[in-house]
């Protein structure tokens, strides 16, 4: 099912939909996995690993007995990653394609323990969601896998006769983050790289381990000829002049987070944890729609804080 919110100037995917030219969201918008359909189809992220069949089960009824050939991943985070087993197990010929970064990060035990601990902890939330059958949701599991591709900035992939995908560096969010843009469609699969538009309309900066790489990343990308943008999680803009207006948006958004950071920092006397709880108040608190699990929100927030507090004092 889809909703198009015209005034809003963006499509919301509230369960999963064909976007447009054989692109869908299959199995939940708060964290998709998407379809590019063709002679040889093709998904971009791997979500979250409770909601395995949801995906494979939207996936499997687009494309019948076929099956994706690659599995392009932007980054290691636990709610991009999450079901990429669950889906290669389904479809034993599907490649598994990603930063060299995001590879090495993927065969460290502590990081595969934290991205198991975040898929467990955060099944009760996605299992609340309103649409979400629970009773189709897999135990939560994260299993670990190993990239088969490994690919970096200026890559060009041949997807089919005619149809190209390009591959983007664009840290700041995390070291590992890759962009995908399919010129010939307009699309451009950024995740967090574009920041993120929330469910109360306001834009959340998403750098974690720079915050000039960010920028700079957010620029590149905002530069694209871009009809489709997916950004990380709930929503798909559609428009090149909604697209356009967004990266406006975040830009001046990622800026202004900064500026209020330095401001707290110097009220608080520098403490990082209470500027984390007085923007917390500011931007998760009052948000009472879908919103990122709690515990990951405050992992993100704190990395972010940090980060600026080490940038201003070094600028001091």
């Amino acid at each position: 099912m889809r909703h198009s919110d015209s005034n809003e100037g963006f499509v919301l995917f509230a369960s999963t939909g064909l976007v447009r030219d054989l692109f869908y969201v299959t199995g939940l918008a708060p964290f998709p996995v998407y379809l590019l359909d063709g002679r040889k189809p093709v998904l971009f992220e791997a979500g979250v690993a409770c909601a395995g069949k949801l995906y494979a089960r939207e996936i499997q009824s687009t494309l019948g007995t076929r099956e994706p050939k690659i599995l392009f991943l932007t980054h290691a985070h636990w709610d991009h990653c999450g079901a990429a087993s669950y889906l290669r197990s389904l479809f034993p010929s599907l490649m598994i394609a990603t930063s060299r970064t995001s590879a090495d990060i993927l065969k460290r035990q502590h990081a595969r323990e934290l991205i198991d601990r975040l898929n467990q902890s955060a099944k009760p939330t996605i299992a609340a969601l309103p649409g979400v059958d629970s009773s189709q949701l897999v135990d939560g599991a994260f299993r670990p896998f190993e990239a088969d591709m490994q690919l970096k900035d200026g890559v060009r992939i041949e997807l089919e006769e005619g149809l190209s995908l390009e591959v983007l560096a664009t840290p700041g969010h995390t070291r590992d983050l890759l962009s995908y843009y399919i010129p010939q469609k307009k699309i451009l699969i950024a995740s967090e790289a574009s920041g993120c538009l929330d469910s109360i309309g306001n834009i959340m900066t998403q750098f974690l381990a720079d915050y000039d790489e960010y920028l700079l990343s957010l620029k590149r990308l905002a530069d694209l000829p871009v009809e489709i943008l997916c950004q990380g999680h709930r929503m798909v803009f559609v428009g090149k002049e909604e697209v356009r207006a967004f990266f406006k948006r975040s830009v001046a958004a990622t800026i202004r987070f900064k500026e209020r950071v330095y401001e707290l920092l110097e009220t608080e006397a520098g403490s990082i944890d209470h500027v984390v709880g007085r923007i917390k108040a500011e931007q998760y608190d009052i948000n009472e729609g879908i919103k990122q699990p709690e515990r990951a929100y405050l992992l993100n927030l704190k990395a972010q804080v940090t980060h600026l507090a080490e940038k201003r004092s070094h600028s001091q």
